[in-house]
């Protein structure tokens, strides 16, 4: 058989698949020169299992940080814990709003084919409280991330575990001790969770995660580091919205805010997403618009992919780890 590369090399000659290719091949010759890679993303990723590739990118020293949705973030977790009691639902398309009902009475929350159970907190809730309360309790605040990474550091936390932790992005994470940055952590499942908990006299105050803006500091401080060590940075984005934009407006944040002239522009750029450019959005803004904001220059390498990111990231990433 042969390899993908070799099979994305001799058929990928063409449209989005030509575009694929050209992204992978200049996220290895960006590697090559010493370079880093911070990946971005939105929509369902965690739950279309992206972890099984992702992981292996990360533990291999392919993917260097994180901006994902914090729903992207918990996800993971919640696949990690309860994957074998998820429901797939093939004919999802086909679903009457009754059986949409049934769905939901059954303690189901539907991701388009994919039925998450309300039970995947059953494991992880009861720690994640006392850590969120100890936290707000001392004053002591945390990123969303360094939770997640206090929860798998548990002692004997991987009996409960449904998949190989090698499936696992945030666990391969972990490992390697990177951030994940998740802007808007309050549009997720935990963000809900801890704001109610506060409500109930459960935590003494929403002040145990750390902000958005302390996010974007520490982010600042990451980037600078990488620009320090000689090492320039690369932007993969999957999806659109508050993961991608948070993250990319470091560099003019650092630039026109913090004053800082000479920070270099994002050294790569490459985004898989399905939004038309002509609706005004950000998720489909094609990249030359990013060098009128100082994120990208003229001569940074970059790809737009308008196609479906469950098929194309997983190529992507095996291009890159040299399957």
């Amino acid at each position: 058989m042969t390899t993908i590369s070799a099979f994305m090399e001799e058929n990928f000659k063409h449209f989005n698949a030509r575009e694929t290719l050209e992204a992978a091949r200049a996220w290895r010759e960006l590697l090559d020169k010493g370079g880093r890679m911070l990946l971005a993303m939105a929509g369902a990723m965690s739950t279309a299992e992206i972890g099984i590739s992702l992981a292996r990118m990360i533990r291999e020293d392919k993917v260097h940080a994180i901006s994902a949705t914090a729903a992207n973030l918990e996800e993971d977790i919640f696949n990690l814990f309860s994957n074998k009691e998820y429901k797939m639902v093939p004919h999802y398309r086909d679903l009457t709003p009754e059986q949409e009902r049934e769905l939901r009475d059954q303690g189901f929350n539907r991701v388009t084919d994919t039925c998450i159970p309300e039970s995947v907190m059953i494991h992880i809730e009861k720690i994640l409280l006392d850590n969120w309360r100890e936290a707000a309790a001392k004053g002591k605040p945390k990123f969303p991330w360094e939770f997640m990474y206090e929860l798998l550091k548990t002692p004997g936390i991987e009996r409960y575990f449904q998949i190989p932790p090698e499936h696992s992005w945030v666990y391969a994470a972990m490992e390697k001790g990177i951030p994940i940055y998740t802007p808007g952590f309050e549009d997720s499942t935990l963000g809900n969770v801890y704001c109610a908990d506060v409500m109930r006299g459960k935590i003494p105050s929403h002040h145990g995660v750390r902000t958005g803006t302390e996010q974007m500091e520490h982010l600042a401080e990451w980037y600078q580091k990488q620009v320090e060590d000689g090492a320039p940075v690369g932007f993969f984005q999957i999806g659109g919205g508050i993961a991608g934009d948070f993250a990319i407006c470091v560099v003019p944040m650092l630039i026109q805010d913090v004053k800082k002239k000479d920070t270099p522009y994002w050294a790569y750029f490459a985004q898989i997403g399905d939004s038309t450019t002509s609706y005004g959005s950000y998720s489909g803004a094609v990249p030359n618009e990013k060098i009128t904001w100082h994120k990208l220059d003229t001569d940074t390498p970059r790809f737009m992919i308008n196609s479906d990111a469950s098929i194309v990231a997983p190529l992507i990433f095996m291009y890159v780890l040299g399957e």
